[in-house]
């Protein structure tokens, strides 16, 4: 495993991103913070806890954050990437399940897989993940049983070869997508998830329809470049 660091995603997390970084960086990673506009000490108690922050004057959506975060650590000489979302519903120990996997299998990609047990997981989660869980699968061309899951481990090399554009929460399916297509094995592994009573942010309409439109995008794309 060559030099890892973590991304972390995040808009108003103050409550939770401190601890979050503090055990990253005990863990011996360097860790950025996308910070989305947050209008709370995200960013600052993120500093104090030693991480490097890279942040959106405005709330852009996930994927903005997350591409910002992308273009700052190729920069590095990082072999891996880790990332994880900055709500605290991810066990930090977890990520050894996923460098193990990508050890195990050479994938180009590991996912977490919460849907080993969704006891505590809200019924419209599980619903929802599953039906994009299996169109991603389908569309991809290989089996990714929770597709979005926020918790991943991704080579450098693999995030230099694909091409991102979304701003939102489907940028982790349009990340599937584009790492399949560049050829790269994608695995997962199971993790535990934390649900704390939350409000999920994520508008299963609003981010359904976009998942869809996504879709149509990249068929229609795969279309043109048969012609």
């Amino acid at each position: 495993m060559q030099k890892l660091c973590s991304i972390i995603p995040c808009y108003n997390e103050a409550r939770t991103i401190g601890p979050i970084v503090k055990r990253l960086r005990e863990k011996g990673l360097d860790v950025y913070v996308a910070d989305d506009g947050s209008t709370d000490e995200t960013s600052s108690l993120a500093r104090a806890e030693g991480a490097i922050v890279i942040r959106n004057q405005s709330n852009l959506g996930k994927g903005a954050a997350l591409r910002e975060g992308f273009k700052e650590v190729l920069k590095g000489d990082y072999g891996e990437v880790l990332l994880i979302d900055g709500d605290d519903q991810h066990d930090v120990s977890d990520m050894n399940n996923l460098i193990d996997r990508m050890e195990e299998t050479g994938a180009g990609l590991v996912i977490g897989n919460r849907m080993r047990d969704t006891s505590e997981m809200p019924i419209v989660r599980i619903v929802v993940n599953r039906f994009m869980s299996y169109i991603l699968s389908k569309v991809s061309g290989q089996y990714v049983p929770d597709t979005q899951c926020g918790y991943r481990l991704i080579k450098s090399d693999v995030l230099k070869n694909t091409e991102l554009e979304s701003s939102n929460y489907e940028i982790e399916s349009e990340m599937i997508v584009a790492v399949a297509r560049a050829g790269y094995k994608i695995e997962s592994t199971s993790i535990k998830t934390v649900y704390q009573n939350e409000k999920s942010r994520i508008n299963p309409v609003i981010d359904t329809l976009r998942f869809m439109r996504l879709m149509i995008k990249i068929i229609l794309k795969r279309e043109r470049n048969k012609k």
